[in-house]
């Protein structure tokens, strides 16, 4: 049966490398993702090996709060971290290169690839996030020795009858996953229902919460506000992480509040940069003066698109309310705590699947989840004419960030723990 995915994994390869090469997301480092690092490029020696792989950004960021519990718990550690994306890879060489030891790209789940790299980064311990069960790399590293663990481990319930069609074909991969750290009780029950063993499932809970607890005391950045060129006592609306479609209706709801709100200002980050100038296309078609932030918005537009990598946390500080974007397509949400933690009431659509956990933190407390334009134009409208009470979801907002933390604090003992067993079991 693995033999079945190993092939299927190579036809897959050979039909989306032609894509993979050219697309925005994935066309750099070819070389790394089939498992060939240059000289140099992964360093040699430190004990324990941890690599730490994260599909995105995003995802990176959630795991960095594990980095330095690590490097506290082992000072000797050499710690790894992997990513999918180009745009992973560049935050990463830029927030986390004190923290961490080198920064690759992860090879495709590809026999030969994953092997390769296997064997460059030798790893003691690969840390897997959320949904990231690459068969091929679980195989590889365990065949080498190595232990592994799954973090933030979630698994959508609308996707378990594919995973166990999927897992039956292929033969289960979980099966070679040492240690899986969910996020809650309910995705504990649904790794158990594919097939993991009960003794090695723990719930921890998530570590971008913990993510977020400093900078909950961030005050406003005015040298940003500086450089997006707004009046000091102006409003800003911050629409964080949006997707296609979402920006339109942003927007039309932005044109209409202006009439009766002058100083209100919008900044609207989409979730890929590359999408910037489709965003501007769609200011100009609203009728509305842009600036973008790369240029320092020289004609104090009240419409600035942020066109910069990792700037949204610095961002949402000058935020009187945040509109988290994701929401309002199938993408199923994005990161609506980030604001949260910086005191900012949230505002978010229907289509909230891949963060119900962000969900429960907020609802309630800080958080508003709107059911469609119609509704969100009113309610943005109604916070920005009550000031106290958006305040007061401010407040109520971060409180609720700053007790969901510790996360990683768990998960490195349970690593620990899992490293010791295996330090006990080379030696026996």
């Amino acid at each position: 049966m693995r033999f079945l995915y190993l092939v299927a994994s190579y036809l897959a390869l050979a039909l989306l490398l032609p894509v993979l090469m050219f697309y925005r997301k994935t066309r750099d480092g070819l070389g790394e993702r089939l498992g060939f690092y240059a000289p140099g490029r992964v360093p040699e020696g430190g004990s324990p090996r941890i690599w730490l792989h994260g599909a995105s950004a995003g995802d990176l960021l959630s795991l960095a709060p594990m980095i330095d519990r690590l490097k506290a718990r082992f000072p000797g550690s050499k710690i790894i971290v992997s990513t999918i994306t180009n745009t992973g890879r560049l935050m990463a060489e830029e927030r986390l290169k004190a923290k961490i030891d080198a920064v690759v790209f992860a090879p495709y789940d590809v026999w030969g690839a994953t092997r390769r790299a296997v064997k460059a980064i030798a790893p003691d311990l690969l840390v897997l996030e959320y949904t990231e069960i690459w068969p091929n790399l679980i195989r590889a590293a365990h065949d080498a020795g190595s232990r592994v663990a799954l973090t933030n481990g979630r698994f959508s319930p609308q996707h378990l009858g594919r995973y166990r069609a999927l897992f039956t074909l292929i033969g289960n991969p979980l099966d070679d996953i040492d240690l899986f750290l969910m996020r809650d009780s309910d995705e504990a029950e649904r790794v158990l229902s594919l097939g993991a063993a009960r003794e090695r499932v723990q719930v921890t809970g998530n570590t971008k919460f913990d993510s977020l607890v400093p900078l909950s005391q961030a005050p406003e950045d005015p040298s940003l506000r500086a450089a997006l060129n707004f009046p000091g006592n102006a409003r800003v609306l911050i629409a964080g992480s949006t997707h296609e479609g979402e920006e339109e209706t942003l927007l039309e709801i932005y044109a209409e509040l202006r009439k009766a709100r002058g100083d209100l200002c919008l900044v609207i980050a989409p979730r890929y940069i590359e999408r910037s100038e489709r965003v501007t296309a769609l200011a100009t078609a609203a009728g509305l003066q842009w600036g973008l932030r790369s240029k320092g918005n020289p004609a104090q537009a009240p419409v600035v698109v942020l066109d910069s990598i990792g700037e949204l946390a610095r961002a949402y500080r000058l935020a009187s309310l945040v509109f988290v974007g994701g929401s309002f397509t199938t993408r199923g949400g994005q990161n609506i705590l980030e604001p949260a933690a910086q005191g900012k009431a949230v505002l978010f659509g229907p289509h909230m699947e891949n963060f119900r956990d962000s969900v429960q933190v907020l609802l309630g407390r800080g958080g508003i989840q709107v059911k469609d334009k119609e509704h969100l134009g009113r309610v943005v409208a109604e916070l920005l004419d009550r000031p106290e009470q958006l305040a007061a979801l401010g407040n109520l907002a971060q409180q609720a960030v700053r007790q969901v933390s510790g996360a990683s604090d768990r998960n490195v003992e349970k690593m620990a723990e899992l490293l010791g067993a295996n330090a006990k079991a080379l030696a026996g």
